[in-house]
């Protein structure tokens, strides 16, 4: 199961995840962004990542898809940390959150 929660300011558009980025999640993730991108201008995209659990290959895809369109990410534990590092190509796009 993954929770998809999107928070829209003017500056930004946030993805907040929570549980699984795996198999048919992340299709819904997919459908879920093209549809809240449609008819709006270009803002800065972010995937808060702090409550993913777990990240399959194709999570991996996606996310290493985001990253070269320029978006950024929060992760804030050492696994979502290391996979973010490994799919980023400028690892200051990583921003960390201390719980």
């Amino acid at each position: 199961m993954l929770r998809i929660t999107v928070i829209d300011k003017p500056d930004s558009l946030t993805f907040q995840l929570e549980g699984r980025l795996v198999g048919p999640w992340v299709e819904e993730l997919e459908v879920c962004r093209r549809h809240t991108l449609s008819g709006r201008p270009a803002a800065g995209e972010r995937f808060d990542l702090t409550g993913v659990t777990s990240i399959d290959a194709a999570g991996k895809r996606f996310l290493s898809e985001r990253n070269a369109e320029g978006a950024q990410f929060v992760a804030c534990d050492c696994l979502m940390r290391a996979i973010v590092a490994e799919i980023s190509a400028v690892p200051a796009r990583l921003n960390t959150k201390h719980t």
